[in-house]
This record gives C-alpha cells, structure tokens and sequence, in this order.
C-alpha cells in the first residue's frame, strides 16, 4: 500500500470521501472520544506542569533555608545565642543569620498553645534563621563546629521535610505524564475502533471498488482523511473547552498553595496547542493500521 501524503491528507478526494459515511455511529465515536481525551489530556499537562513548578519551589525555598535551636537554662540561651551568631557570621556560604524574636516565635507556637501562649511559662528553645549564599555552607562541617562551641545547638536543615515533600511532587509530575500516555493509547484504541466498524460497514463497497480497479491505497485514503480531520476536530474542540476549564480556577496564592496553582506559565500556554495535532497523528497512525490490516482481511 503507498504512502498516503499529507498534500492527499489535507485536500482529499471527493470519489473517495464518499465511502466514508459522514455521520452515525462511527463519526459520533471518534469525534466524541477525541474531545473527551483531549479535555483529559488538557488537565493532566496541567497537573504535570504545576507538580514540576511546585517541587522546583519547594526544593529552592528550604533548600536555601535551616534552623539553628538552641536549648539550656534560661539565663545562659542569651550567650549561646551570641556565640552561634559570632560563628555564623564567620561560616562561609551563610548569606544571612537572624535570630527570632519573641513575638515571631509566640507566632509560631500559637496554632498549637493559642493566642494568648507566655514564652516565659515554657522551656522554649531560641531559634536562628540561616539563609544560605550561592555556594552554600557545608552543612556537616558547620553542624560540628556549633556542637563544639555552642551547648545545646541542634542545626535542622529541613532535609526531613524537604525531600519527601519534593518527592511527593515529582512523583505527581511523572504521574501526569503517564496520564497522558494512558490517554493517548485510549484515543488510539477507540478510534481504531471506529475505524474498523466504518471498514466493516464498507466491505461490499471496498469488494466493488476492488472489482473496478481501485487501489488498496486510494480506498484507505478516504478513512484514513476522514478520521484523521475528525479526531483533530473533536480534540481542538475538547482542548478549548480543557483551557477555558483551567481560566476559571481561582488564581494562584500563597494561602491556596498547591491548589489553586493548577494550571499554565508563560509559553506553557501553548503547549495545549499541540494536543490537536497529537489528536490527529494518533488517529492518522491508528486508521491506517486499522484499514491495511482490514484490507489485507478482505483481500
């Protein structure tokens, strides 16, 4: 069977068009699963997408960031406090070293101890903010040194809580595009589907075309045209529909967090763009095989 060439794609053949029935149940079939696929597709690209921002963000904020507590009699924590600043300050790839006040750290403690908590009422720890330069510290090394000359100091640089949070993300980014592989394989079987009860439904017609001279190349034409631009179809309109969805989520906060950051950026826009065309490469693919297989069937 010859190559069907997009030039033949795109313009068709009026003869040959004829053998494919407009409408009915294979027309519905592959114009319906092509949308419905393709608003799938939109929402999984999205999720993908949004899982990569958040776990990159995640990993820059607390991978930049770590907490010095230092604990003891409450009379002593205000020079522990000043020696661990001293050494701080003198640690290379530390950008900045602060310690909380009071207030921040009341702020901290009042979601599990309540508004009205008395730090003085509480064997509370004081805690410094280290924001790390480009390059960073090395952590171990900095960790021995304040064991060494500061009591009490214990440094937490989040890696409990950054990597399964990290983790977390990635493992929905790549769960998206499994997603959109699992959608793709459906679309391909559904309008192989179509295409192989269009096929059925034509066999006295293919028997006759056959019997007049025709091709097995000029008859997959028609299917092939006709399902290609009707799966391309269905999916631009589904991928309207997936992008119009995602504009009428809520916007992306600090508050709403992962929740509302659930759609595109910049260029990512236009990545929905290339579903159609995906559509209808699946389908081209699909119903080609489809009709040489049937072909060969009836010949």
């Amino acid at each position: 069977m010859k190559t069907i060439s997009l030039r033949r794609l795109v313009l068709g053949d009026v003869q040959a068009a004829r053998m494919v029935p407009p409408s009915g149940f294979t027309a519905h079939l592959t114009v319906f699963a092509a949308g419905a696929m393709a608003f799938l597709a939109v929402f999984a690209l999205a999720l993908s997408l949004a899982s990569g921002r958040l776990a990159d963000r995640w990993g820059e904020e607390l991978a930049g960031a770590a907490t010095l507590r230092i604990s003891g009699p409450a009379e002593e924590l205000g020079a522990r406090v000043g020696t661990a600043l001293a050494v701080l300050d003198q640690t290379p790839g530390v950008a900045e070293a602060r310690a909380l006040t009071a207030e921040e750290q009341a702020e901290l403690l009042a979601p599990w101890f309540g508004e009205e908590v008395s730090l003085e009422m509480l064997p509370v720890p004081r805690l410094i903010e280290i924001i790390a330069a480009d390059p960073p510290y090395d952590i171990e090394g900095l960790r021995l040194r304040l064991e060494a000359e500061v009591p009490g100091a214990v440094l937490d640089d989040h890696s409990r809580f950054r990597r399964p949070l990290v983790d977390a993300a990635q493992a929905l980014r790549r769960l998206g595009w499994l997603s959109i592989l699992l959608i793709t394989g459906t679309t391909a079987a559904m309008i192989t589907l179509a295409a192989n009860a269009a096929l059925a439904a034509n066999a006295q017609l293919i028997a006759v075309l056959r019997l007049v001279g025709a091709r097995d190349g000029y008859i997959a034409q028609a299917f092939v045209r006709r399902f290609t631009l009707r799966a391309a179809a269905g999916a631009a309109a589904g991928t309207v529909l997936g992008v119009l969805a995602i504009l009428a989520l809520p916007p992306a906060s600090e508050e709403g967090g992962f929740l509302t950051g659930l759609g595109f950026r910049g260029a990512g826009w236009l990545l929905p763009l290339l579903i159609p065309l995906l559509a209808g490469a699946v389908a081209w693919a699909a119903t080609r095989s489809a009709a040489r297989r049937r072909l060969r069937e009836l010949g």
